[in-house]
């Protein structure tokens, strides 16, 4: 299209002295920010979150001396060069698109207005009847006023806003463009720059915005950004440094890497003293109670000791060997007379101190335990002396902490598929006493437990297991059923007390006292031997503890504190000493006196072992028993079949090398050691399965065998049968199975939160290598990724994303995937899941508070983003939480490994 020629109208002289703005003016200009906040609204809304309150502060002049500039230059027609509303919906549609696009009705190929050009506006001809048309602009044109910019190819003006720099362009000779901006005039007659031709992010366009280093109170004013201060692109004011030296003369940011390493080091010290004075408190907070302990023990001891001399007194007295008043009725009194103090040590004097010196409740609680303790071993002796009927008297008395809890299973069988893991196995597990289950290796001896635990998911159950005389779920009656799996399942981190007190606390009547907790807890550590290690560390496998022998004890205490009725062990004495089992053996005893069934797993007992027990199960292979009873007629039921144990033998060994066709022996008959299962089920008359009917036809003088093993049974049944029915009389009377209430999801979540908070102060280490490694990643995104202004930052984030994300996720994963056999196991004795998940994650909270810190502390000032620090920790503290969540997700449902590949 060949040039226009038009004629170029002279420029107005500027006046001397600028008029003050017209109102009229002001409000045209109103009009016209209104117009293109409704159009920018109306197609960018969606991105904003407060447009009327953006556009208030753009456009909120206050000082408006460019208008009446402005006035005076286009002889007062101003109003009538601004834009309308046609045409700004056509400049913000055009916004993002080519500029060929930009284009009104007085811009076209047959009309090429002078005004058309980038920088140019032109006065408007007349008025429309409508807002919708564009008006004619063709005359009277001329550059765009200062503080205002022109788009190419639409003939008006649009005010710049606050923040950017819109003077009148000057050409360069060199490059033939406008400065400051990018655009170049038309070739033709005009040889004159207007001002910017578009206002848009800053991105897209760059011109218009005030430059870093500067700072530019109105649209045309630019001033340097003095030394003490830093002006970011698009500042009209300068921003204060906190540090003076840190910003010279037009400084575009403040220089805060010396703002990190403070706050890093304060961090550190801050987490130091949190972690050592935590650990300290744990330290001086055990001294404390051991101190306690040892003050009780002491008052104890005395205690017991002015017992003995009382009873010693009233010997004396006896003999007429000491006059003595009737008001001295109590050991106390008697200590306190002229008399007993002939008879009392100088101990018994400071016992009386010691007593007035008891201000804290904790030394009585102590010193009540003790004392209990003291008492039942002054009465252990005539304990082991109980028969069947005397246990079941004793334990009487303690049916409401521990109701009686009979077990019975008739031809209980289970298979899966074709194959049979146990077979038609029929007896009783009782109360008051401990059952030994042996049987070669495969004979199903931890699938037996298992079966009359009712754990048997994936398996076929038959046969019928009886509670009290009561069918039902053994899963019932879980809060009293403690069982000891084969692995010691332990808390590592965790000392050998708190583990026990842990499951005492949570697995406990939820009305049982402090103090009953106390002498519960005191009594099993002194049963398992467990007072000289009770403040050492388990350990773990990366940090050494106690012995696996210890540890094993302590994997029994686990369930022996929380006094259950029911005591299922499922190889406690594999890998202890002989002492040590025997130790463990006689607890158990203990326990069975208080009228608890026990009943644990054995793999080759010594002879002295064997004989602590009170009945002996033997399987053999296939799951079939071959033999059930007490230990005392194991011999004289073995012995009546051809069985008999040599000299110097084991009984339990022995018989298991018969089972194994290990030792050969002759048996009555033609039985073999195959048979003997189908023995003991004509023994007691149980009936014989269809596929071992076909061996009775190889069983010669079945008759005989039978009828024998039937007298032997009546003989013992007689002896038995005044305990037996005392048993079943007490144990009908044992109905409230159900009635323990452990302690709720709140108090269990206080629990857990001690547990927690305890594990977590022990892994400072951990805890201390995540905050370095944040840091060290911190730094080198921060130094690495440039902020530029015009991007905000854009790689940094994404790359700080991608690294927070992994970081802060792989450390979730150890919330939960290290302790997934513990949470089982607590799981299945009844505690609360809810309880355990909350406490981990409110502890964890504190690691997601403070983690976005640390790596803000170093990220924020090396990378000195746009953004607030405020906001920053906001965005990064949504982050960690997030993939904290989806850390906990991958941890529950996976292993550690696997997780950490999801992850």
């Amino acid at each position: 299209m060949p040039p226009v020629s038009v004629q170029l109208p002279p420029a107005p002289p500027l006046p001397l002295e600028v008029p003050p703005v017209d109102v009229d003016l002001v409000s045209s200009v109103k009009s016209l920010v209104a117009r293109l906040a409704d159009e920018v609204q109306a197609k960018y809304g969606f991105c904003m979150v407060n447009m009327e309150e953006d556009f208030k502060q753009a456009f909120s002049y206050s000082n408006t001396s460019f208008l009446s500039e402005c006035n005076a230059q286009t002889e007062g027609q101003m109003s009538t060069m601004l834009c309308e509303k046609a045409e700004i919906e056509i400049y913000v549609n055009s916004l993002g698109k080519s500029r060929s696009t930009r284009i009104s009705r007085n811009c076209n190929q047959s009309s090429w207005a002078l005004g058309c050009q980038p920088g140019w506006a032109c006065q408007r001809l007349g008025a429309d009847s409508t807002e919708n048309v564009v008006p004619s602009r063709a005359e009277k044109c001329r550059p765009c006023c200062a503080g205002f910019f022109c788009p190419r190819g639409l003939t008006c003006m649009i005010p710049c806003p606050l923040g950017a720099y819109c003077p009148l362009a000057t050409l360069n000779e060199t490059t033939g463009l406008c400065d400051p901006y990018s655009y170049q005039i038309t070739p033709g007659l005009n040889h004159r720059c207007g001002t910017a031709d578009s206002w848009a992010d800053v991105i897209t366009t760059n011109d218009v915005f005030c430059p870093p280093g500067h700072h530019c109170p109105t649209t045309t004013e630019k001033l340097n950004c003095t030394e003490g201060h830093y002006c970011r692109k698009g500042s009209t004011d300068e921003s204060k440094c906190v540090w003076k030296k840190t910003c010279k003369d037009n400084s575009t940011k403040e220089q805060t890497a010396l703002f990190g390493g403070i706050l890093i080091v304060i961090l550190s010290v801050v987490l130091l003293l949190v972690y050592n004075c935590s650990d300290q408190f744990i330290r001086i907070r055990a001294k404390m109670l051991a101190k306690s302990r040892k003050k009780a023990a002491k008052i104890a001891q005395e205690s017991a000791t002015a017992r003995e001399r009382w009873k010693s007194a009233k010997e004396l007295v006896r003999k007429h060997e000491l006059e003595m008043s009737e008001s001295f009725n109590t050991p106390e009194q008697f200590a306190a007379s002229s008399d007993g103090v002939r008879y009392a040590t100088k101990g018994n004097d400071k016992k009386s101190k010691n007593r007035k010196k008891l201000s804290n409740a904790r030394t009585e609680r102590f010193r009540r335990a003790y004392s209990q303790i003291d008492k039942e071993r002054a009465l252990q002796p005539d304990n082991d002396q109980l028969t069947l009927y005397g246990v079941v008297s004793l334990a009487a008395e303690n049916r409401q902490r521990r109701p009686m809890f009979e077990v019975v299973f008739k031809g209980l069988t289970l298979s899966i598929g074709k194959k049979k893991l146990l077979q038609c196995v029929t007896g009783k597990l009782s109360p008051g006493r401990v059952t030994a289950i042996m049987g070669p290796s495969g004979a199903g001896k931890t699938t037996f437990l298992n079966a009359v635990l009712g754990k048997t998911t994936g398996y076929r159950k038959d046969g019928l297991v009886l509670i009290n005389g009561k069918s039902g779920s053994m899963q019932s009656y879980k809060k009293i059923i403690g069982f000891v799996p084969q692995d010691d399942i332990v808390h590592g981190n965790l000392t050998v007390e708190e583990n026990l007190w842990f499951s005492a606390c949570c697995r406990s009547s939820k009305h049982m006292s402090k103090s009953d907790k106390i002498v519960v807890l005191e009594r099993v550590i002194g049963s398992l031997g467990l007072q000289e290690i009770r403040n050492s560390l388990v350990g773990t496998v990366e940090k050494r503890g106690i012995s696996g022998g210890q540890r094993k004890r302590v994997n029994v205490g686990i369930e022996m504190v929380m006094e259950p009725s029911l005591l299922i062990l499922d190889e406690p004495t594999t890998g202890l000493d002989s002492a040590s089992s025997q130790q463990l053996l006689r607890a158990l005893r203990h326990e069975a006196l208080q009228g608890v069934n026990v009943c644990a797993v054995i793999h080759q007992p010594s002879y002295t072992l064997f004989n602590m027990f009170d009945d002996f199960v033997l399987l053999a292979r296939g799951g079939l028993i071959a033999y059930h009873g007490p230990i005392s007629k194991v011999e004289t039921y073995f012995s009546g079949l051809g069985i008999k144990v040599p000299e110097r033998e084991n009984p339990p060994d022995y018989y298991i090398d018969i089972l194994e066709g290990i030792t050969k022996t002759k048996m009555r008959g033609q039985a073999t050691p195959k048979h003997l299962p189908l023995l003991w089920m004509l023994h007691n008359g149980y009936e014989v399965p269809e596929d071992m009917k076909k061996d009775l036809e190889d069983i010669n003088a079945v008759h005989e065998l039978y009828t024998v093993g039937s007298i032997s049974r009546e003989q013992s049944f007689a002896e038995q049968s005044e305990s037996t029915d005392s048993v079943g009389q007490n144990v009908r009377q044992s109905d409230n199975l159900l009635g323990r209430q452990t302690p709720g999801v709140l108090a269990q979540y206080k629990y857990y939160l001690g547990r927690v908070t305890k594990q977590r102060l022990r892994e400072a280490t951990l805890q201390a290598a995540d905050y370095l490694i944040l840091c060290i990643a911190g730094i080198c995104i921060g130094t690495i990724a440039k902020v530029s202004d015009d991007t905000f930052g854009v790689a940094s984030y994404g790359y700080t994303i991608i690294a927070v994300s992994l970081l802060c996720q792989l450390a979730s994963l150890r919330s939960f995937s290290p302790e997934r056999l513990q949470y089982w196991r607590e799981r299945e004795s009844g505690m609360s899941t809810l309880a355990y998940f909350l406490a981990r994650d409110t502890i964890d909270h504190f690691n997601t508070l403070v983690k976005p810190i640390v790596f803000i502390s170093t990220f924020y000032f090396f990378n000195n983003p746009r953004s607030e620090l405020k906001d920053n920790y906001l965005v990064f503290l949504a982050l960690v939480y997030c993939v904290t969540g989806i850390g906990y997700t991958f941890a529950i449902w996976f292993e550690l490994g696997l997780a950490q590949l999801v992850s």
